[in-house]
């Protein structure tokens, strides 16, 4: 989806008020959703690596994360995601990541693709809100920065669905500081729900430790990549901010390019941004290579394997 989150889902305000009444719109096609659509069952189990909260939140790495760790533990695990145009980007980073990937416009069509390939677990990168799939294990994620804006679905804010349903997860991740008011009131919600804390550890750091940057991005959350950058002590001049998964022109690029030499700045984005612009053939892009790390990942890992 090619659009910047708009500013007014971060509070309850004018706006936000007016739009309210078409919340029940998104809230009673989700009702609709789970009542009259029936569920494929996999014959190996499927975690769902999903969210609410609409984009960046980390779901695509954490479900890297989850097939390394499945490696780890001799199973032969498989990613798979529904197909988008706008979404190559995401496509072309995991598939770069990890051998068993599978993609198509209906998530069961991957899922028979995978089974057919003899791998005995299925990991969803998004779909929380897909009815169409039987899910073994439910992970929702959040991002410290957003959590869940101004609390409301869309389009009166930046939830898909109502909060009160990670009562149908068994795991939050919040990727960056922790909320201790925030995780209360998911314990309220569900006393059942684990928390864990992740956060990205940048691989080449020392390479730009002593540059003075221009950062871009066009990710969900461009705001927590600069975050990123600053609070690992990168001198970050400017930032530049595009729509989620935008798609550059060559010329875009270029002034780019131009901007930061004529500063005398380094060039720097995210790798799914370096993924979306590789094929321009455009020389002079830095991108940031980062893991994500599980706070308490031996719990995180013994909930993961538990409800399996």
């Amino acid at each position: 989806m090619k659009f910047k989150k708009p500013k007014f889902w971060n509070d309850i305000n004018f706006l936000s008020i007016c739009l309210f009444p078409l919340c029940l719109v998104t809230i009673i096609f989700n009702i609709f959703k789970t009542h009259f659509i029936k569920g494929f069952r996999s014959n190996i189990p499927v975690i769902c690596v999903g969210n609410i909260f609409i984009g960046g939140t980390g779901k695509t790495p954490l479900s890297i994360y989850i097939y390394n760790l499945l490696k780890k533990r001799k199973f032969k695990p498989a990613i798979i995601r529904k197909y988008y145009n706008s979404h190559l980007d995401e496509i072309n980073f995991t598939k770069s990541k990890v051998k068993q990937f599978f993609y198509d416009k209906d998530r069961t069509l991957s899922i028979s693709k995978a089974e057919s390939q003899k791998n005995n677990v299925v990991i969803m990168d998004d779909g929380l809100q897909d009815v169409s799939v039987i899910k073994d294990l439910n992970i929702v994620c959040f991002n410290s920065s957003d959590l869940v804006g101004n609390g409301f679905v869309l389009p009166a804010g930046p939830l898909r669905e109502k909060l009160n349903n990670v009562n149908n997860c068994q795991i939050a991740v919040i990727n960056g500081k922790r909320n201790i008011t925030f995780e209360k009131k998911l314990k309220s919600i569900s006393n059942n729900i684990e928390i864990y804390q992740s956060k990205y550890i940048i691989k080449n750091l020392k390479k730009f430790k002593t540059k003075k940057i221009l950062a871009f991005a066009g990710i969900g959350s461009p705001e927590s990549f600069f975050r990123l950058l600053r609070d690992n002590g990168l001198k970050v001049k400017r930032e530049i901010s595009f729509p989620d998964h935008y798609n550059y022109t060559k010329k875009e690029i270029e002034n780019l390019v131009l901007k930061a030499k004529e500063d005398g700045l380094t060039l720097l984005t995210t790798e799914k941004d370096f993924f979306r612009i590789k094929p321009s053939g455009l020389k002079n892009l830095n991108y940031v290579s980062v893991d994500l790390k599980i706070i308490n990942d031996k719990s995180f890992e013994r909930e993961l394997l538990k409800n399996l």
